[in-house]
């Protein structure tokens, strides 16, 4: 549980009803949903569907104590996870397509989402941590009002891919505790193939930079995370993720004190085999990367001064 002096940011909107403020401007984004950097223009209030396929309510595929996080937010009790259907990615590689993809879950009601960050609160979880919200930021911001009335008061983890709006973030400043995006790649022409994602490098320069504005670098205290950002970057065969580019993007335009989490579970999956079929240029993703490719990808955070959060496996 968080020390007294580190109460969770989105009690204090709570208190002064800035949240239900927050609640009202994030809802008429879904009007003419710009919730995200896809700007699909769809009225999901009516049930209509963009590339989220998300209507009014989220979807949620699975909830529960979740210990594969980092230490820091998994502690003794577990990261308590929510885990919501469908992405505004689509990553060709996505070892939980059958969830991000093909939308395993159910729809949920704010009450029903109240009611599962409740739960896992009762189970001593560490934190709330929301997995892939970008899409469902005015849900979750209705869930939690209702969650906190009732008496919610562990820290709230946004555990998204990156490719987040600046103004749909802004309605999250002093609501999340700790910010836990991926920076894929240092490439757009490689995030257009891989993700289907336009600007993919300047949106989520921008978003990362939004992100650390409002909550700083990672605070720890007794090995539990209370605050900050943690970033999340998976190593591709043949540097495809670019990750010299995004070590020093990170080290020289966020903060050389950013925790880093370089990940080297690639494995091939989802539509990768058609991918690499279609062009050579990709042809190294049919494999897992390398020990060798792994080592360089930590030397080059290194040499640019990165120090948190990654260690050599």
């Amino acid at each position: 549980m968080p020390s007294p002096q580190h109460h969770p940011r989105y009690l204090g909107l709570l208190a002064n009803g800035e949240l239900k403020n927050r609640i009202k401007k994030a809802k008429a984004l879904l009007l003419d949903c710009t919730v995200c950097p896809r700007s699909c223009h769809v009225n999901r209030i009516d049930g209509e569907t963009g590339f989220c396929m998300t209507g009014i309510h989220a979807q949620v595929s699975s909830f529960g104590p979740h210990f594969g996080e980092e230490p820091e937010l998994v502690g003794r009790n577990g990261s308590g996870t929510i885990f919501i259907s469908h992405c505004n990615l689509a990553c060709q590689f996505c070892q939980n397509y059958e969830i991000s993809q093909c939308g395993n879950g159910r729809e949920t009601t704010p009450d029903d989402l109240a009611a599962m960050m409740l739960s896992l609160q009762r189970q001593g979880c560490h934190n709330i941590n929301i997995v892939t919200p970008s899409h469902v930021v005015p849900q979750l911001l209705e869930s939690l009002d209702i969650a906190a009335v009732r008496g919610l008061h562990i820290p709230l983890v946004y555990n998204s891919g990156g490719y987040d709006s600046v103004e749909t973030l802004k309605l999250l400043d002093g609501v999340v505790d700790i910010y836990m995006p991926d920076a894929k790649y240092g490439r757009d022409e490689v995030a257009r193939v891989l993700s289907h994602a336009p600007d993919y490098v300047p949106v989520i320069k921008s978003a990362l930079e939004e992100m650390h504005r409002q909550v700083g670098d990672l605070v720890v205290e007794n090995g539990i995370a209370l605050r900050g950002m943690i970033i999340r970057h998976l190593v591709l065969p043949g540097d495809l993720s670019d990750s010299g580019t995004v070590m020093r993007f990170i080290a020289e335009e966020i903060s050389r004190d950013s925790y880093v989490n370089i990940m080297a579970q690639y494995r091939p999956a989802w539509h990768i085999a058609e991918i690499a079929e279609k062009d050579p240029a990709f042809q190294d993703l049919k494999r897992p990367i390398t020990r060798e490719e792994f080592r360089t990808a930590i030397h080059w955070a290194r040499e640019v001064g990165l120090y948190r959060g990654f260690k050599l496996g």
